[in-house]
């Protein structure tokens, strides 16, 4: 299967986004399609032999709107992207109002006049009063409401160009409401030229008080103030990504032949050394190979203390040298840098749907065409009931500019968008809107305990031996010498600190879960767990009483002495597993540590449920077991033997520094390597989700109860008539309230330091 992007053309709400989507869906060969209101562009998953990028645009295009290949490498960033539509989006704004002050002052100045009880001007008395000058009243409205027309002819040819492609969107309401008013405006010049022309008065009186042009005018600039408004407000949402973009320098310092090169970004290639002097932000991922310093990593991982950095040590993209030069060679560059794969995972997850979406997406797609046929038969009624075309005319009217897809089509992407960009700011990377959705629902977390609850890097604390203790160190040593797992690490450093040698392992075999065995200087060793030995016969008459881990050594008949290897728990693993059942989520640690090392953590930290010595690939099963009670499961482990259980769970985490295997695993990558972050990614889940019901229940409720007013229905009882100009205005705020409402998301604070549940 391949997955490609494309920018789209011409989408302006819900309803365009619906036929996009169902346009491209019906192609031969098609696994996925996601098409993004916000962004204006489509993910497509799809079988290449069947089907090629070319046949996808042709499709787009055929359902009236236009599509490009996007280009990762050379796209027009965000920030320029969103400047330029705000940009436009004023000029139409600001030639709009130009245009319409005076069209709303000629057409309403009487009024004004009457109620402040001052006397007509004599210019307007003269030129623009009483039935000689209806023609004159009514021309000059229609001369100033074509420069609207003209500055929002954008509605009119998209508008009716869906409308004839049978996909009508908003902006075919818009199109149809505002040529309607001009239309009958036209018609009402022919009627008052024709009264002047044979003496008919009341025909003139009638029809100058009729003339809609103010209402056309009005509804063009009042969806233009709500769209530059939406516009300003959805330029927010991408903030964080912008901001991320923002952190990778444009130059370097390239060293080569004893000199200092200042090249681009884009110049740097593998294996290139680079000068990093002080206050400058790292180009691209590399090694230090010669200096050292501390390195601000803040806005990469979240990290509020920089973090020291020697020789040998790796730094990454777009963090900022704090003190010291140092030179680095580059190890990846481009889009292979943490920061490219980090922007990218947080363009994904905005650019993904929720399922919560799928409500929306499905009004969305019959929406106009429903709004359309109520405008006309709403029109169609109030004739029958003997009101005047004019009445009937401003009913159909006001249904279809009060109408607004706009508001649907945004409520789940804008509040996707803010919260994903938040969590990306505080080092959380959430990888689709899936999973940021399922999170709200977890009521299980199971915790992984080395590198999770604990530090991940255990020392040898104790070693307990029957022979000489180098000599049982070096025969441990030796059989672990290949391994990177923690526990040989830190037995691997114990002998090192001891100045032990180590020799060469013949016949070398690795029992996961168990331990290890090989030959050493033509004898038989094992080293491993308390069942390894009892499957090999070793007797073990001393019981481990301490939290502490034990590697047990023995030949092949008889136990030689044990390592005791501790890990310390993190400072902040017993704060955040508080917060997580104060807020009634049970916690479960699993482990495949033996049972007291396990239950003395469990017991320190409160974990009421502990299961431990499980081997990494039955730790997939225990999460099942949980699910299959009925439980909804997080796990968080350090998404590398975690693997199986973090893809089985129903939300998979992994902490730490955001590795390959991790990213690939988890459904969210905690960069901060702390367990409040797991609090803090459940809330903003929760808040996310909560503004997103908010959102689409308010944009349901607008428009279940604007259509019927503006259609009249408080007019059979009360009177009460929407007027068009009002319906706009109720419009352009709908979709501006369902951003503006989303983006109170920016506010949210993760889980402080002294344990304070993260607010918005």
């Amino acid at each position: 299967m391949k997955k490609e992007k494309f920018e789209i053309q011409g989408m302006t709400c819900s309803s365009c986004q619906a036929h996009v989507q169902k346009a491209v869906s019906k192609l031969e060969g098609t696994q996925n399609v996601t098409v993004n209101l916000l962004s204006n562009n489509m993910v497509v998953e799809y079988n290449e032999n069947q089907l090629d990028n070319n046949q996808i645009i042709q499709a787009v295009i055929d359902a009236g709107y236009g599509a490009t290949l996007s280009n990762a490498e050379k796209k027009q960033s965000p920030k320029n992207k969103s400047e330029d539509t705000i940009k436009s989006m004023k000029k139409r704004l600001v030639w709009s109002l130009i245009f319409w002050v005076p069209l709303m002052y000629l057409a309403m100045h009487h009024m004004v006049y009457e109620w402040l009880g001052l006397p007509i001007p004599a210019i307007l008395k003269n030129v623009f009063h009483g039935t000689e000058n209806a023609l004159t009243f009514g021309f000059a409205q229609f001369l100033l409401v074509l420069p609207i027309v003209y500055w929002n002819r954008n509605y009119f040819i998209v508008g009716f160009k869906k409308l004839w492609k049978k996909s009508p969107n908003m902006d075919s309401l818009i199109a149809i409401g505002a040529t309607s008013a001009i239309v009958y405006g036209i018609y009402a010049i022919f009627q008052i030229g024709y009264g002047l022309g044979h003496g008919r008065l009341d025909l003139v009186q009638r029809f100058s008080q009729d003339l809609y042009f103010e209402s056309a005018g009005t509804i063009l600039t009042l969806i233009t103030v709500g769209k530059y408004l939406e516009t300003k407000s959805k330029g927010k949402t991408g903030d964080a990504i912008r901001k991320l973009i923002d952190l990778a320098p444009k130059t370097a310092t390239l060293f080569k032949d004893g000199k200092e090169i200042e090249v681009t970004i884009e110049e740097i290639v593998v294996g290139d050394i680079l000068l990093v002097r002080p206050g400058k932000s790292i180009p691209v991922d590399g090694e230090i190979i010669e200096g050292s310093s501390s390195i601000d990593q803040s806005s990469i991982t979240g990290e509020s203390i920089p973090v020291s950095k020697k020789v040998g040590d790796t730094v990454i993209s777009g963090t900022i040298n704090k003190n010291g030069s140092f030179k680095m060679k580059a190890t990846k560059v481009g889009k292979d840098t943490m920061l490219s794969q980090i922007i990218q995972l947080v363009e994904d997850a905005g650019n993904s749907k929720a399922p919560i979406a799928r409500i929306a997406d499905q009004v969305s797609g019959v929406f106009v065409p429903i709004v359309i046929t109520i405008a006309i038969l709403a029109t169609l009624f109030w004739m029958v009931q003997g009101q005047s075309f004019e009445f009937a005319l401003s009913i159909g009217i006001a249904v279809l500019v009060i109408s607004c897809p706009c508001a649907l089509g945004l409520a789940t992407p804008v509040a996707i968008m803010v919260g994903t960009g938040k969590a990306a700011e505080n080092g959380i990377l959430i990888k689709t809107a899936e999973s940021l959705e399922t999170l709200h629902l977890v009521d299980t977390v199971v915790l992984d305990k080395t590198g999770t609850i604990t530090e991940g890097k255990p020392k040898v604390v104790e070693i307990v031996s029957e022979i000489a203790e180098n000599e049982l160190l070096q025969i441990v040593a030796s059989l672990e010498q290949h391994s990177e797992h923690p526990l040989a690490e830190a037995i691997k450093e114990k002998a090192k600190e001891k100045q032990v040698d180590l020799v060469d392992v013949t016949d070398f075999s690795n029992i996961p879960g168990r331990g290890i065995c090989g030959t050493l200087k033509e004898k038989r060793y094992l080293a491993g767990n308390r069942a390894f030995m009892e499957e090999n016969q070793i007797a073990i008459s001393r019981e481990n009483a301490k939290a502490r881990t034990v590697i047990y050594v023995a030949n092949e008949t008889e136990l030689l002495g044990e390592v005791e290897i501790a890990d310390r728990v993190k400072n902040d693993s017993l704060q955040a597993i508080q917060n997580l059942q104060k807020n009634h989520w049970e916690v479960v640690m699993l482990t495949g540590d033996n049972r007291a090392v396990a239950n003395s953590i469990g017991q320190e930290l409160g974990i009421h449920q502990v299961i431990s010595e499980v081997l990494p690939q039955d730790k997939e099963r225990e999460v099942q077991k949980l699910q299959q009670a009925g439980k909804k499961v997080a796990f968080v482990g350090d998404g590398i033997n975690d693997s199986p259980a973090l893809v089985r769970a129903d939300v998979g985490l992994a902490i730490g520094s955001g590795t390959d295997i991790a990213i690939e695993s988890a459904d969210i990558v905690l960069m901060k390597n702390s367990l409040l972050d797991v609090v803090s990614a459940i809330s903003l889940s929760k808040a996310v989700i909560s503004n997103i019901k908010m959102n689409l229940f308010w944009a349901f409720f607008y428009n279940t109860v604007g259509i019927p007013i503006a259609a009249g229905a408080l007019y059979l009882k009360f009177g009460i008539k929407l007027n068009p100009m009002i319906g706009a205005l109720a419009m352009s705020l709908s979709s501006v309230c369902v951003v503006t409402n989303a983006l109170r998301l920016r506010k949210f604070k993760p889980v402080g330091a002294r344990g304070t549940v993260p607010t918005i």
